[in-house]
């Protein structure tokens, strides 16, 4: 069977699977890279980046190299090899858990039930819950959704269409590395460096995609357009700026803003400051959006797949 055909069966089955299922409730094998990528880092920490770029090199690396050796097993059989795209795709995109923990959260705001949110936050990000009022809360909620429309979903896709199952690994490794150790704490600052810049690298084209597909399948595809391009190079990350951007703009709100994570306080650009202040009943138009944008990135990426082919295919005919 075809390589192209191979991931879009698979990356079906796999979303399917995610839809059905969810994650993994236990041995997810997600955990089971950050709790090696964790023991690496107690051998080899330093407050040094060389030392962080072989922490990235050694997990990423190990990452990619065990997904080449499972599709090496697998494919001389079609029916295995989309059996093991379907089960990579299943264990590293999390759209069906981002949709119920935002759910959650959402639920909770509706019944009044602040406490109960700031509780659930953390599920779905790093924010610091208590400085967080119900109106913050909502907008963190759709802030993650946006964010993570890309990290969960989209880059996972994007890259499984360019690397099958290695590649679909990689990048959720790389992925995981920068939220270990990526961030600008003491500890990481230097260590981290090089597993954030990786990151940045590895989800440029999934945040430009996603950004693109919440234009296109968002309520008001102008306003998207609109606050993409004004608004997300102002962002501090150079991914989330796009995907938010865009998400903002097709929702009609407004997010960024003052946010604190770990006690640090930051100020960010406001996105799509035309827009209207973030509602709980937002969180809902969010997970729906985030929903759409993921069937369409399969869809798009299988198409792609099947078109360098063909393109591969015409230049050594």
């Amino acid at each position: 069977m075809r390589a192209d055909r191979v991931f879009a069966y698979g990356a079906a089955a796999g979303l399917i699977g995610d839809l059905i299922l969810g994650d993994p409730r236990r041995g997810h094998p997600v955990a089971a890279f950050g709790r090696a990528a964790a023991a690496v880092e107690r051998v080899l920490w330093r407050d040094h980046r060389a030392w962080g770029a072989a922490h990235t090199a050694v997990c990423a690396g190990g990452a990619v190299a065990l997904g080449a050796l499972a599709h090496r097993v697998v494919r001389s059989s079609p029916a295995a090899s989309v059996a093991l795209t379907g089960l990579a795709t299943w264990a590293v995109v999390g759209g069906t858990s981002l949709a119920r923990e935002a759910r959650a959260v959402g639920r909770a705001l509706e019944a009044g039930d602040v406490e109960g949110a700031r509780a659930r936050l953390p599920h779905l990000c790093g924010r610091d819950p208590q400085a967080l009022d119900a109106d913050g809360i909502a907008r963190a909620v759709v802030e993650s959704v946006a964010e993570n429309t890309s990290d969960a979903v989209v880059g996972a896709l994007v890259w499984g269409a360019v690397g099958g199952v290695p590649g679909l690994v990689g990048f959720r490794a790389v992925n995981t590395l920068d939220a270990m150790v990526g961030h600008k704490s003491p500890k990481y600052r230097r260590y981290g460096w090089a597993s954030a810049r990786l990151d940045d690298l590895a989800g440029w084209p999934g945040a430009r995609l996603t950004a693109v597909l919440a234009a296109l399948a968002g309520p008001d595809p102008r306003a998207a357009v609109r606050a993409w391009r004004e608004d997300a190079g102002r962002h501090p990350s150079p991914n989330a700026g796009p995907v938010e951007a865009s998400f903002a703009g097709a929702l009609g709100v407004r997010l960024g803003g003052t946010l604190s994570y770990g006690g640090r306080v930051e100020h960010r650009p406001v996105l799509n400051g035309r827009g209207r202040a973030v509602g709980v009943a937002d969180i809902e138009r969010a997970v729906r959006l985030s929903r759409r944008v993921g069937r369409l990135a399969l869809g798009v990426c299988a198409g792609a797949a099947a078109g360098a082919r063909m393109l591969k295919k015409g230049r050594t005919s």
